[in-house]
Order: C-alpha cells, then sequence, then structure tokens
C-alpha cells in the first residue's frame, strides 16, 4: 500500500543536529551552504510534524511542499482558426 508523502524544507541554525531529524522522517537531501534539510514524512502526520519540528530550538523556519496540491496535467491552448481573405478572386 502507497502512502502519501509529502516534503518539508526544514531550516536550520547548525548542520550539527541533522541526525535528530531522523527519527521525524525520511531525510532526503541535507544542504550544507544553505543549511536546510529535505525531509519527506505522511501527509496524514505533517501539521503535527511542523508544530514539532518549529518547537525545536535549532529550527529557524519550517516550510512545506505543496507539489502535491499543484496541477501538474497541462493542455495545449486550442487557437481558432481565423479564415484569411481570398485577395485572388476574379483574377
Amino acid at each position: 500500500m502507497v502512502q502519501d508523502r509529502v516534503s518539508l524544507s526544514v531550516y536550520l541554525q547548525s548542520l550539527k543536529q541533522v541526525k535528530q531529524l531522523k527519527r521525524y522522517g525520511h531525510v532526503h537531501y541535507v544542504s550544507r551552504k544553505m543549511k536546510y534539510v529535505v525531509l519527506y514524512t505522511d501527509v496524514e502526520n505533517m501539521e503535527q510534524l511542523e508544530d514539532k519540528l518549529q518547537k525545536l530550538p535549532f529550527v529557524k523556519r519550517v516550510r512545506r511542499s505543496m507539489r502535491p496540491w499543484i496541477k501538474t496535467e497541462y493542455q495545449k491552448e486550442v487557437k481558432e482558426k481565423i479564415p484569411k481573405d481570398d485577395y485572388k478572386m476574379g483574377l
């Protein structure tokens, strides 16, 4: 059974605490330069987990990914054909 997952971007003050974040979900990526972690978790636990992470002393802010709620199926814009005038009539 596949569960719906969502990613959270957790901005840290220091990267020493990255190992502590492993208990909250799957750590997918760690940016050493910008000091953030991409963490995957279940959709059901997302709001409670955001609150828990925000209360940790080493966390600056937590942002959720909006990708699951964005429409990714696109269709081409249908252009109406405008009839061109035939200037060669009667010649």
